[in-house]
């Protein structure tokens, strides 16, 4: 099942996406209240009348989640990603990512930081960039919602609280995330930005995704294919990172944990960032594909590269 929220005239309201169609929930006034209903409310949802997905605006599928990590489970982005360092002018050259030194501890725990969530756009929203930043980066995730509260989880039980799945990109204004990260503390602005993170189109529940570690993923600028991987490559799975998340912490129906991005899934690993205007298409398989728009009137070209941020 996929479940959207939307705004149709001046009424926001949760609706099962059937097609080209979107079947309004009348039932749960809004996603978190289906979410934390149980599973059961599945199979009651009491519906009204079909209406043209087209003819609806498509929100955040929770719109204000409760709360939001995202994790660092690809190792062939931390690898990419360090190399590019000099991009920032951070080094002189691009490095082997092959021989780009890991800290153990990455390869010990699934590390994550803590998103903003009061920053959440969805589906065809404009991103608007903020004015600090000149280089404009996206980020190909899946993010995973909670649907059953949970502490201690093992491995083998985490799945099981889990509602379903979204596509995910938390923006990066990365001039400003490689500054302020010489401060051994973050990321904060480079992150924490007003519409910084997108996420829909909606929500595939979980049973209709099957095994959540083979979903191909993609990212297409102004329609070119830009980024290709799969959840495969995870080194820490989506089990884990719900079971990480639970130690000794309670989480709750409708949080949010990212992926991380996949193993080439920014323009950081590429060396090619974006500009005013730019159209942002990432798809994961199964679920299917968040759109966004890029307003940066202030880079109306992408800076020349290597640049200095310290």
């Amino acid at each position: 099942m996929k479940l959207a929220t939307f705004v149709s005239g001046d009424e926001t309201r949760v609706g099962v996406v059937e097609g080209d169609r979107i079947v309004p929930v009348t039932n749960h006034p809004d996603m978190l209240a289906l979410i934390e209903a149980g599973p059961a409310a599945l199979a009651r949802l009491k519906t009204g009348k079909p209406v043209e997905l087209r003819s609806v605006r498509l929100l955040a599928p929770i719109p204000r989640p409760p709360r939001m990590r995202d994790f660092l489970c690809f190792e062939l982005h931390v690898r990419q990603s360090r190399a590019n360092r000099h991009l920032f002018g951070l080094g002189t050259e691009r490095l082997d990512p092959a021989k780009v030194e890991i800290a153990r501890v990455w390869y010990e725990r699934p590390v994550y930081y803590k998103c903003n969530p009061c920053s959440v756009v969805g589906h065809d929203a404009v991103v608007h960039w903020p004015a600090y930043s000149r280089i404009i980066d996206y980020e190909l995730e899946i993010g995973l919602i909670m649907g059953r509260e949970g502490k201690n989880l093992s491995r083998a039980a985490a799945l099981d609280h889990v509602f379903g799945y979204t596509v995910f990109n938390d923006f990066s204004a990365r001039d400003e995330q490689y500054a302020e990260m010489a401060g051994q503390l973050g990321p904060a602005k480079g992150k924490d930005f007003d519409t910084g993170n997108a996420m829909g189109p909606w929500i595939t529940t979980a049973d209709e995704i099957g095994d959540p570690q083979d979903l191909e993923m993609t990212a297409c600028i102004n329609g070119e294919t830009w980024s290709r991987g799969n959840s495969a490559a995870m080194k820490h799975t989506f089990a884990d990172i719900v079971a990480y998340a639970s130690l000794e912490e309670t989480i709750y129906p409708g949080e949010v944990l990212g992926s991380g991005t996949v193993g080439g899934g920014c323009g950081n690993e590429l060396g090619r960032f974006m500009k005013d205007g730019d159209l942002i298409e990432l798809e994961v398989a199964r679920i299917g594909v968040l759109r966004n728009r890029i307003s940066a009137p202030h880079v109306r070209e992408v800076p020349p590269l290597p640049i200095r941020v310290l």
